[in-house]
C-alpha cells in the first residue's frame, strides 16, 4: 500500500508543468526518481512482479518499449543513505543502488547465468529498499557529475559487469521484453541515459519530498 501511495504522488508530479518529460540539462541527484533509456536498443529498463523461470528466481529485470509504464522508474539511493544526500549531483565514479520504484527492490546481478543469452543474470532484490551488497553500481562517467543529457555506464562492484542489453526477446508472459544481464567488457551495449523522472534538487524541502 505505502509503494502504491509513493507511485501515485510521483505520477502526480511528473504531471506537473516542468516535471514530466525530456530532461532539463544538468546533474542526476541523489533521491531523484527516473527512467534508464539504454542508447543502442532504444528500451527503458524495467521490472515487474514476474520471476525468472530459471536461475536465482528472483524478480526478472527487463528492457521496454513503451515511455509510459510506470514499471520503468528506478530512484538513486547510494551506497549507503547517509552518503548520499538527497539533491547532492551523483559523482562519476560515486556507489549507488537503483531502486525499483513500485516493488521497492534494488538492482542486483550474481554468478546466474542470463536466460536467453548465457551472460550474467540481472535481477530486482531485497525489501524495502534494502538487500545486499550485490546492489551496488558505479556510474562511469566522463566528467565530474553524472550529467542528465550523457550516455553512462553502470558497473557491478561486486562482480566487475557491465549492465547491457543486446536485444533478445523473451516469449510468454512477457513477450517482446529484452533481456537485461551484465557482460565483462564495457561496448556499445551498455550505454544509458537519464530520461522522464522527476529530479530532486537541493533546494526542494525534504518533509515535501522525502518519499521520492
Amino acid at each position: 500500500m505505502r509503494r502504491r501511495c509513493l507511485l501515485l504522488l510521483l505520477l502526480a508530479l511528473l504531471s506537473e508543468p516542468g516535471r514530466g518529460g525530456d530532461p532539463a540539462p544538468g546533474a542526476v541527484t541523489c533521491g531523484s526518481v527516473l527512467k534508464l533509456l539504454n542508447t543502442r536498443h532504444n528500451v527503458r529498463l524495467h521490472s515487474h512482479e514476474v520471476k525468472y523461470g530459471s536461475g536465482s528466481q528472483q524478480q526478472s529485470v527487463t528492457g521496454v518499449e513503451a515511455s509510459d509504464d510506470a514499471n520503468s522508474y528506478w530512484r538513486i539511493r547510494g551506497k549507503n543513505d547517509d552518503v548520499c544526500q538527497r539533491g547532492t549531483p551523483v559523482k562519476c565514479g560515486q556507489a549507488i543502488r537503483l531502486t525499483h520504484v513500485n516493488t521497492g527492490k534494488n538492482l542486483h546481478t550474481h554468478h546466474f547465468p542470463s536466460p536467453l543469452s548465457n551472460n550474467q543474470e540481472v535481477s530486482a532484490f531485497g525489501d524495502d529498499g534494502e538487500g545486499d551488497d550485490l546492489d551496488i553500481w558505479t556510474v562511469q562517467c566522463s566528467g565530474t557529475h553524472w550529467e542528465r543529457e550523457d550516455a553512462v555506464r553502470f558497473k557491478h562492484i561486486g562482480t566487475d559487469v557491465f549492465l547491457s542489453i543486446t536485444g533478445e526477446q523473451y516469449g510468454h508472459p512477457i513477450r517482446g521484453q529484452r533481456e537485461v544481464h551484465g557482460m565483462p567488457s564495457p561496448n556499445h551495449h551498455n550505454y544509458w541515459m537519464a530520461m522522464e523522472g522527476v529530479f530532486i534538487k537541493p533546494s526542494m524541502d525534504p518533509a515535501k519530498h522525502d518519499e521520492l
